[in-house]
């Protein structure tokens, strides 16, 4: 069974990279959406699995600035992590309106105020 999994890993990491770049692409595009992290997900999903596109990316003028940074300084940019936080605030009135159990509500503030310190911490370039 380890022999399959070991065998599939690759292939998937580099699918799970095409599909995390094509949500950093949309992330890029509309402004609720985050696109970096999946960006640096994307990157290190590529560096497991396709050195090419993991230098393509890297490389690309449009989205591997905020890859690079990440990889050299670990930084964020003040306006980025101004939309991120805002985003997840949002996020997270959206969800208080909908009929989402009490559990729900707690977990998926839990996790996304952790998400929210963590990127507040990171420092700025």
């Amino acid at each position: 069974m380890m022999r399959g999994v070991r065998k599939l890993r690759r292939p998937l990491l580099f699918a799970a990279g095409w599909i995390l770049t094509a949500l950093g692409v949309v992330g890029l595009i509309l402004p609720l959406m985050p696109g970096t992290i999946f960006l640096i997900l994307a990157a290190w999903c590529f560096s497991q699995s396709s050195p090419r596109f993991e230098a393509w990316l890297i490389g690309h003028p449009r989205l591997g600035p905020q890859v690079r940074r990440w990889r050299e300084t670990g930084s964020i940019a003040r306006r980025v992590k101004y939309i991120a936080c805002g985003s997840m605030l949002l996020s997270f009135g959206i969800l208080t309106r909908t009929a989402a159990p009490p559990i729900a509500l707690w977990v998926s503030g839990a996790c996304l105020l952790a998400a929210g310190v963590y990127v507040a911490s990171r420092p700025e370039r």
